[in-house]
């Protein structure tokens, strides 16, 4: 099993199946609207104009499983990452992250990792090889941006 195996349903329907990037990174974080840390959608965009052309693909994915902090619907969840982020990289729609419902993507990753690594809060990172293991993750307190992210994301695009 590999991360090219799951697929979320896309914020604006649709579907995002993982396996379409096949070949490329994908750095996949749990997000939410109204936390300390959603400022970080901010670096996570920068992230995906700085690496895109060579082949990263950053996916934010929506949940309210911690403090509540993603109440909206998914046309609310949208336009608040437009208008406020100039988010334009794929959002999918809001999903469980933990616990026994969490989409089957994080239920793997906790299968992959234990429970060290399943999200334990908003702007957990995960990031995805090529081949679609499971390259790296992160804890929120940690920019996307940060020098040990980015050094994976470079490793990754090089080959």
């Amino acid at each position: 099993m590999s991360a090219h195996d799951f697929e979320f349903p896309a914020i604006d329907g649709g579907s995002l199946p993982l396996a379409q990037y096949s070949g490329r990174p994908i750095f996949v974080v749990n997000t939410a609207s109204f936390c300390g840390y959603t400022p970080q959608y901010r670096e996570l965009e920068a992230l995906w104009r700085n690496y895109r052309e060579r082949g990263l693909v950053v996916i934010g994915v929506p949940s309210n499983d911690f403090g509540a902090q993603e109440p909206g619907t998914a046309a609310e969840i949208k336009q608040f990452c437009e208008t406020t982020y100039a988010v334009d990289f794929p959002l999918a729609d809001k999903q469980r992250v933990i616990g026994d419902d969490a989409h089957p993507f994080f239920r793997w990753i906790a299968e992959e990792l234990g429970e060290a690594g399943v999200p334990r809060w908003n702007f957990h990172k995960y990031l995805i090889a090529p081949d679609g293991s499971l390259a790296g993750a992160w804890p929120s307190r940690v920019s996307p941006t940060a020098p040990e992210i980015t050094t994976e994301i470079e490793a990754l695009l090089a080959g």
